[in-house]
């Protein structure tokens, strides 16, 4: 009679031990621009939800909600009205200077407050950038997107604006996409370097509110653009904000359009801010998680 052998036991020593499989490796991509931009789009489901979670966070536990996108440009447009309207007399190129000053501040509010947010977005975002990869770029611009909807909200006032000082539209309100577009742009391509840099430097958010003042007054919303005088204007035509602004006031109230010259400085200063951000951006992106 044979004796039937029993194979002995396997004794795991660890993971080497374990069959092969199917597994997924998700990593950064390569810290090329062009890479960069590629990858965000492919991810750009994700920014969808990103940007709705913002906006769901900003006005939880709020009273008044989105109403605060009113607020405050209605009540700035007001004191601008009192002090520079009435007191000052500040020429507003034939327009009211309620209708003039808000149609200034639309815009403007839109850069700003997406600037602000966006600045400190990656270092908000601590906890979600050691969780898991995902575009870091799309960290800067959720904030510029979701500021859209304060936007839209704003937007509603204006039209009550236009509509109460009987103001007719002409074929100038074809362009106002466009300009909402060079508002986003603009405001994505200043931020995308405050925020790289707000990792490393944490004193530049203190600094944003300051530039943020100083580049209010720079920019022509509660004064007209035609009081610069001539040897300034060149200069002038470097920030981007002060074309946009006279943008949207000729393509609403159909004042002067600014000149074809200012309009190409302030693109390329925009597109190298951007270019330059974005690459930037890339760069030190590897070594965000660490520094948060």
């Amino acid at each position: 009679m044979g004796v039937e052998m029993q194979p002995e036991p396997v004794v795991s020593t660890g993971p080497a031990d374990l069959p092969a499989g199917p597994s997924t490796v998700i990593t950064a991509g390569s810290g090329r621009t062009l890479a960069g931009l590629c990858e965000a789009w492919q991810y750009r489901e994700l920014l969808y939800f990103l940007v709705w979670r913002d906006l769901k966070v900003r006005y939880k536990q709020t009273v008044l909600g989105a109403l605060w996108a009113v607020i405050q440009p209605l009540a700035s447009a007001v004191i601008f009205t009192v002090v520079f309207g009435m007191f000052v007399k500040v020429p507003s190129e034939g327009v009211p200077y309620p209708l003039f000053a808000y149609l200034g501040l639309l815009p403007w509010q839109l850069f700003a407050f997406a600037l602000t947010e966006s600045t400190a977005s990656v270092v908000v975002h601590e906890r979600l950038l050691k969780k898991v990869y995902f575009p870091r770029l799309y960290l800067p611009l959720t904030p510029v997107l979701g500021a859209v909807v304060d936007f839209a909200v704003a937007s509603v006032v204006a039209v009550a604006l236009l509509l109460a000082y009987r103001v007719r539209l002409g074929a100038g309100l074809l362009a106002l996409p466009l300009l909402i577009a060079a508002v986003l742009v603009c405001a994505f391509a200043v931020s995308v370097w405050l925020a790289a840099l707000n990792v490393k430097y944490r004193d530049v958010r203190y600094a944003v509110p300051f530039l943020v003042q100083v580049w209010f007054f720079a920019t022509p919303i509660v004064y007209s653009s035609s009081l610069i005088p001539a040897h300034l204007r060149p200069w002038w035509a470097l920030n981007p904000m002060g074309s946009i602004v006279d943008g949207f006031r000729w393509a609403l109230l159909g004042t002067p359009l600014p000149q074809p010259l200012a309009l190409l400085v302030s693109a390329g200063v925009t597109l190298t801010l951007l270019a330059g951000g974005v690459a930037y951006f890339r760069r030190v992106e590897v070594t965000i998680a660490d520094l948060v």
